[in-house]
């Protein structure tokens, strides 16, 4: 056992406990493993969880399970230790929380957004994108071009093999607030429309006199990840909150699934973009 355990702390990523309550979660975890000598193996068997998760939590890659910190708590005797510093990560809003959204958008399988103001990052084309960055008076030329080219380095998985799943909702202001040019919107929802109903894509709209719901006013992002696991991410117009409690989660998804059972469906959302385009329809060239 004790080669076993040297070996462990050879491979073991370096830690940062001073971060944030997540990360010395994390670390308390590891300290206490290496203390009693178990493995990861041998700790999932413990608690009854899978070494990838134990693994994932001691590196502040995943919120602890809620079931987690009991199990801990039990197995190492630390009286309660584990499940007081659980409810101070679950509440903490991480200064490194859009940085992991990025991270987990990139491994996601699945990716479910609701907008209610612009088209989502993901489906935005260059135009569109550059038409949003200029409207911000502080941004330069040169910062609005390295914005528009990280956002299109982001839709390159998008367009891979190993392309995630993706179901937008949008509410149907998004279609009628012009953003750039009329040629630019028109491109845009021509964009969307070809992205409305693949295999990889579906693009249902919110109507106007769909009234009130839950998530108006702001914007959402599920992402599911391998295993079925899930994270969300809420954003508003100056900051965002990344949500990894089990709780959390289901909370926002069954918000989520209430407004795909309520918005248009997937033809009536393509027949709406449609219509929509024909405001956008470049004017044709007079003739000469």
């Amino acid at each position: 056992m004790g080669r076993e355990v040297s070996n462990v702390k050879f491979q073991s990523q370096s830690l940062t406990p001073d971060r944030s309550a997540r990360h010395f979660y994390g670390a308390e975890m590891r300290r206490h493993r290496e203390a009693a000598q178990l493995s990861l193996v041998q700790l999932a068997k413990i608690v009854n969880s899978s070494k990838s998760g134990l693994a994932r939590v001691e590196t502040a890659e995943l919120m602890p399970p809620p079931e987690l910190s009991r199990a801990l708590d039990a197995a190492f005797g630390t009286d309660g230790l584990f499940a007081r510093l659980y409810d101070l990560a679950k509440r903490e809003a991480h200064p490194d929380q859009y940085r992991r959204f990025m991270d987990f958008e990139a491994k996601a399988t699945v990716i479910e957004n609701y907008v209610a103001h612009v088209v989502p990052g993901t489906l935005q084309t260059a135009d569109y994108a550059r038409a949003l960055f200029r409207s911000q008076p502080d941004l330069s030329h040169e910062q609005v071009e390295e914005r528009v080219a990280a956002r299109m380095a982001r839709q390159e998985r998008l367009k891979s093999d190993s392309s995630p799943h993706r179901w937008a909702i949008l509410d149907e202001s998004v279609l009628r607030r012009r953003i750039g040019s009329r040629a630019c919107m028109y491109a845009q929802l021509a964009s969307l429309l070809d992205q409305a109903a693949t295999a990889t894509s579906e693009v249902q709209i919110m109507p106007f006199k769909s009234g009130a719901h839950p998530l108006l006013g702001g914007s959402l992002t599920i992402l599911t990840l391998t295993g079925a696991s899930a994270v969300v991410y809420e954003e508003g117009i100056e900051a965002g909150r990344l949500y990894e409690d089990p709780q959390a989660v289901f909370k926002h998804r069954r918000h989520y699934d209430v407004l795909r059972a309520n918005a248009h469906s997937l033809t009536e959302s393509a027949a709406l973009i449609r219509s929509v385009m024909e405001d956008y329809q470049p004017c044709a060239a007079p003739p000469t």
